[in-house]
């Protein structure tokens, strides 16, 4: 998968509920479900998805939300990869 930097304006351009981060070229969301038990659930079908890509979310959970914010280390922002990412969490969590 591509790591070439694409910046958050252009995923978010494919992106619904996404938004970009303050300060440095990331993007975020925020997942509500009805528990825990379905927030790590969620979490661990990306968290499956992300090893196979060698791509890691930095995220944080509590309860019944789960904190979400992707770029790319390596390429100092974000690349088709935090796109891929984003849409498959979208997916998910459908």
């Amino acid at each position: 998968m591509d790591r070439t930097r694409i910046g958050a304006e252009a995923a978010l351009a494919e992106l619904s509920g996404w938004r970009a981060h303050d300060s440095r070229d990331a993007i975020v969301k925020s997942f509500r479900f009805n528990d825990f038990n379905a927030a790590f659930g969620w979490m661990t079908r990306v968290a499956l998805l992300a090893e196979k890509m060698d791509h890691h979310p930095e995220w944080s959970n509590v309860y019944d939300r789960v904190e979400v914010l992707l770029s790319t280390h390596d390429a100092d922002g974000v690349t088709a990869l935090d796109l891929r990412m984003a849409k498959f969490m979208d997916e998910a969590a459908r």
